[in-house]
């Protein structure tokens, strides 16, 4: 499963001369974590998050310091996106692996990521997209493998295809493969594995023997 099969197409932008204090409404009133900051072009040219639009836009209350600074000298903060957005983004193509897109947010404890194709941005990946894949119900995913299963191998009603809590089973109940019989389970784990929502699979022979789970 690629990022372009769970990103969020429609994405929201602003512009580097969007105002600071715009961005923030947006962000607060849409949720979102951070927003990406694109050109005319729908070039991608930064990221601006939640955190980069509270800095040094919340001055202390003098009444609750016991050491008054003084604050005349202080500059106000940046009026634009421009002035602070972060300009280095992590970005992943739309044919990257969900999996890598998972352990990237997990390891650059990131809550998002936008997905570039040629420096254009076509869409985003959350956490909660990645989250959405996982609860999808095993009717669903179950139909989605055994529609795969048959147009892959061209056998109908010869599948036995179960899904328990995203783990798939499937056996072979009549017909023949078309090659060898380890050829074929390593084709079916690989075409279970595409399923969005399908997290392991056993392949068990037509003789009965227990597959393993990959």
């Amino acid at each position: 499963m690629q990022a372009r099969d769970v990103m969020t197409r429609e994405v929201v932008t602003v512009g580097p001369d969007t105002s600071a204090k715009y961005a923030a409404e947006v962000l607060a009133d849409r949720g979102f974590a951070a927003l990406p900051v694109v050109d005319d072009g729908d070039r991608l040219l930064g990221i601006v998050a939640e955190a980069d639009v509270l800095r040094d836009r919340l001055p202390p209350d003098p009444r609750l310091h016991l050491r008054r600074e003084e604050d005349s000298d202080v500059p106000p903060p940046p009026a634009l996106v421009r002035g602070v957005m972060t300009e280095h983004v992590r970005t992943v193509d739309p044919t990257a692996d969900v999996a890598d897109v998972a352990r990237l947010f997990v390891d650059a404890r990131l809550r998002s990521v936008p997905v570039v194709d040629r420096g254009r941005l076509v869409g985003i990946v959350s956490r909660r997209d990645l989250l959405r894949t996982l609860i999808r119900s095993d009717d669903e995913l179950r139909a989605d493998l055994l529609r795969l299963v048959e147009g892959y191998t061209g056998d109908l009603d010869c599948w036995d295809v179960s899904v328990s809590e995203g783990i798939a089973t499937v056996r072979r109940t009549g017909g023949t493969p078309g090659g060898s019989a380890e050829t074929e389970a390593g084709a079916l784990r690989a075409l279970a594995r595409t399923v969005s929502g399908i997290i392991g699979v056993r392949v068990v022979p037509a003789a009965g023997s227990e597959g393993s789970v990959a």
